[in-house]
Order: C-alpha cells, then sequence, then structure tokens
C-alpha cells in the first residue's frame, strides 16, 4: 500500500516483508480504512536508528464517537451469532497470525525495537488467546441455583456487555490485544482498540488479518492516533460499557475517575515493582539464570520484570558477582540484529535510567557494570548492575522498565516478606527456595496477583493475568478474562 504523505525514505528492512499489505497506514473503522485528516499524521520511527517506517492517521473525536456508533450497531448482530460461529473466526485470525509469523514479528521489531526473536514469541503468545478463546467462547456458562421460592423456576444467564473500549501499551502490542479482544469478541462484545501512537502498525496488521479470517463490519476497529483525543470519548459514552486498559498505574486512575459517570466494566492492567526473592538454600545457579530473564526481558520495559532483587546474605556476594558477569556479557543492538537487549523505546526511559542510578549511587549503592548510554545508539543503556541499593532509592520505590537490575541484602524471612509487600504495586513475585514450608508460607505472605516459584516464565491462555493494590482491577486470561465482558441475569418463573 502507498504512503499517505511521501516524506521519508522507509526503513530499508520492511523490504523483508513478504506480505508488504501488512503494512498498513489507515485506522480500521467498520470494516474499511479510513485515512483520517491528511494534515494530522502520526510518524512511527524505529528506536533503534529513528528510520522512519510510516505514517499512520490521527484521528479526531468525533472520529472516535463515530467509530464507537459503528461498533454499537455490529453489536446486535454478533452477539447473537452461536458461540462457534464466533470461534471459527477468531480460529482462521489465529490461523493467519501463524502463517503470517514471521511478518507480524519484523513489523513489531522495526516499531517497538525488542529483540526479532523475542517479536516472533511474543506473535506466538498473542495467537494463542485468539486459539483459546475460540474455544472457551463455547463454554461461556454460569452454575445454576435452585429455587428458593415456591412454583418458580430461576434462571441464570451469562450475556455480553455490549461494546467494548481496549487500550493497549507499546511493550507489547499483539500480546496486550488479542488478549483483551479475544475474550471480548468470544463473549460476543464488539470492539473499539487503541494502540499506542508509537506502536501502531501490529495492531493495524491484526485487523488486516482479522478482515481477512470474516470479521464482520464494525465488530472489530482500530482507532489510531493521541490517546487523549480517541479514548476520551469512550469514558463518558454510554455506549461503550466495558474499558480495558494496559498501562501505567497513573493512566489507570485516570480512567477509573473518567469511566465513574458511566459505570463501566472496567479491567486495568496497571504498574508492576517485581520482588525477586533469593533464600541461601537456593539453586543459586539457577536462580541467577532466572533473575537475568526475569530483569532484562524486553530490554527491561515490562510490567513483570524483576525490579527489586532481595537475596539472603549468606550468598548475596556470591549472587552479585555472578549476575554482574552475566549482565555484563549480554549483547546489545538493534532489535532485527537479535540481541539479547534492544533499543528503549523514547528518550524518556533514557532518562529515567540515568536518573535512577544516579539517585542510586548517591543512596550508597555499588555499581558493579554498566550504568550509562551504551555506543550502539540514541536510545540504548548498557544492562546495569547496582548492588546494596538501599531502601529509599527511587529505583525501589519506582518502576524501572529498562535494563538497570537493583539488588540488596536481606537476613530473615520476615525482613524479606515486608520489603517484598511494601510497595503499592501488586503483580508478580519471583521466589527461589528448596524449602517446601517457606515456599507455602511465602505464596500465602505475598501480597501479589501472581507468584512463580523457582521458576520465571508463568503467563499464558488458560492463567488469569492480573494484580492486587493498585496494579489494577479484574483478570484477562482464562475463564475470567471471558468473564470481565459479560454481565449476568437472574430471571425468575413462574411456572404456575
Amino acid at each position: 500500500m502507498q504512503s499517505m504523505q511521501k516524506r521519508h525514505a522507509r526503513d530499508a528492512h520492511l523490504d523483508r516483508l513478504q506480505d508488504p499489505t501488512l503494512l498498513r497506514e489507515f485506522a480500521y473503522i467498520n470494516g474499511e480504512w479510513c485515512a483520517g485528516d491528511a494534515d494530522a499524521l502520526i510518524e512511527v520511527r524505529n528506536p533503534a536508528d529513528g528510520s522512519w517506517i510510516g505514517s499512520v492517521a490521527s484521528l479526531s473525536a468525533n472520529q472516535s464517537r463515530a467509530a464507537v456508533w459503528c461498533a454499537h450497531e455490529a453489536f446486535a448482530a454478533w452477539s447473537m451469532k452461536l458461540p462457534q460461529e464466533r470461534g471459527q473466526i477468531l480460529h482462521r485470525w489465529f490461523e493467519l497470525m501463524r502463517e503470517n509469523r514471521e511478518d507480524l514479528a519484523l513489523l513489531m521489531t522495526l516499531e517497538q525495537g525488542k529483540p526479532i526473536s523475542e517479536a516472533r514469541g511474543e506473535i506466538d503468545y498473542a495467537a494463542s488467546f485468539l486459539e483459546y478463546y475460540a474455544e472457551e467462547g463455547k463454554r461461556v456458562n454460569i452454575e445454576s441455583v435452585m429455587s428458593h421460592l415456591e412454583r418458580a423456576e430461576v434462571e441464570l444467564w451469562r450475556e455480553p456487555v455490549g461494546v467494548a473500549g481496549l487500550i493497549t501499551p507499546w511493550n507489547f502490542p499483539s500480546a496486550m490485544l488479542t488478549r483483551k479482544a479475544g475474550a471480548a469478541l468470544a463473549a460476543g462484545c464488539t470492539v473499539v482498540a487503541h494502540p499506542s501512537w508509537e506502536t501502531p502498525f501490529s495492531a493495524l496488521a491484526l485487523a488486516e488479518l482479522a478482515e481477512r479470517a470474516g470479521m464482520p463490519a464494525g465488530v472489530f476497529n482500530v482507532l489510531t492516533g493521541e490517546a487523549p483525543t480517541v479514548v476520551a470519548p469512550w469514558t463518558v459514552m454510554p455506549e461503550v460499557r466495558a474499558l480495558s486498559f494496559t498501562g501505567s498505574t497513573e493512566i489507570g486512575r485516570r480512567l477509573y475517575r473518567q469511566s465513574a459517570e458511566t459505570v463501566k466494566h472496567l479491567v486495568l492492567e496497571l504498574g508492576g515493582h517485581a520482588p525477586f526473592l533469593v533464600f541461601a538454600d537456593a539453586d543459586l545457579e539457577h536462580a541467577v539464570d532466572c533473575a537475568i530473564d526475569a530483569k532484562f526481558a524486553t530490554s527491561g520495559q515490562d510490567c513483570l520484570a524483576a525490579n527489586r532483587i532481595l537475596v539472603e546474605r549468606p550468598v548475596y556476594e556470591t549472587f552479585c558477582q555472578r549476575f554482574a558477569e552475566k549482565t555484563a556479557a549480554l549483547s546489545v543492538g538493534p532489535g532485527i540484529d537479535d540481541p539479547q537487549i534492544g533499543p528503549l523505546m523514547n528518550e524518556r526511559a533514557i532518562t529515567k535510567q540515568e536518573e535512577q542510578v544516579a539517585d542510586a549511587l548517591l543512596h550508597g549503592a555499588r555499581l558493579l557494570t554498566g550504568g550509562k548510554r551504551h555506543p550502539a545508539g540514541a536510545l540504548f543503556f548498557r544492562p546495569t548492575v547496582l548492588v546494596d541499593v538501599a531502601a529509599e532509592a527511587s529505583i525501589f520505590r519506582e518502576e524501572t522498565f529498562g535494563p538497570v537490575a537493583a539488588i540488596a541484602p536481606f537476613d530473615t524471612e520476615e525482613e524479606a516478606i515486608r520489603r517484598a509487600n511494601d510497595s503499592e504495586y501488586g503483580l508478580v513475585s519471583y521466589i527461589h527456595t528448596e524449602s517446601a514450608h517457606r515456599i507455602y508460607r511465602l505464596t500465602r505472605a505475598l501480597q501479589y496477583g501472581m507468584v512463580a516459584v523457582n521458576r520465571t516464565k508463568v503467563t499464558g491462555a488458560p492463567i488469569p493475568f492480573g494484580g492486587m493494590k493498585q496494579s489494577g482491577l479484574g483478570r484477562e486470561g482464562a475463564r475470567l478474562g471471558i468473564e470481565a465482558f459479560t454481565e449476568v441475569k437472574y430471571v425468575c418463573r413462574d411456572y404456575a
């Protein structure tokens, strides 16, 4: 497809696309590609080198409202389809994602920067939600209730809520969309989705594949543009009955307030500040490897990242030394070259790494490796290890979202639990110990929605993803993910 405005030479890596039509530069509304205002385009650049990938439409608030109305009009027919009919479309969409895996991964790496192997992994992960919900939609059931009244028949139904507004982040531009959309569409809802303006092409490619899969017009819509313009109308429109957001706790709070007047269903997957607890009886080499994975996946730009690594004092120095050695050996470069660490998303992220490193050192931390920008490019930061980090340091109080690891010792199990829970966040926590009794005590005591024991990877379509405290509301994935887009209706009928 031709660009809306040929002002730049394209990123040369786009020539590797096997299907160039997956690079879509228009919003997708009511089954049509919408250009928006030709004078209001958003340029998308490769964070690795600043090369131009393309430009997308920056839609107006009125266009956003119109898209909601299209989804609202499409809801009646879509919600009345048999669940297996909706499932067939979702399954075909899944198959198309698998068939176009390499192109989807390439687009993601170019616009987001993550290593190409991680991008392929995300495409597989994203597709799995469509496959899962294609089947789960057939099992949206509710337990029966015995009647408590004479001559009365009691029924409970689950019904789709209506239009679902989905707001997805830049760090997982495909998986966060399918995790939400797969559940909403399987439940019988229609969707308006807003991808991050920094990574819109992954979502638009999925819209292209959804159309090929047979998605009816108006059922799945992707609106590009500035979030305050596109999303603000959704929070006040009663036609949008559910709002699902993945992003920062600050923005989640704002959406919570703005949606109060229309009392929407809310699913908020917000910030994380994961503790990673290593006890003296742990398999130390395995714990180091898991900590590397938990800290540096997606170049540290992950709400599941291990931000506070706490190690029992008898093995503290050994752990720090091995962790620093492996961190220093991590490869850094453009995602297309498949390094272990790619670029960060923007200059703000780089500045935050610099500020947190400086603050930690000011509070007495020691720098074992890294600590400054990397010569690979403007948005690259050296993988960094800080040890003896004080509890007062900002890196122990705020999300890092970058390749900077902070490590501190602890002396007792009680201290480890207290320090791990000393956060407004409660998304995921990691434990490394060989003691079955300690595992039981910690998994009960840690105030986190997910607990990983002696491993890093825990996510997947069949599990409920979400956190406690200010890490969000509700769950995504699993049966709970689809229930978030349904209402329970109670019917009591007289059969006399």
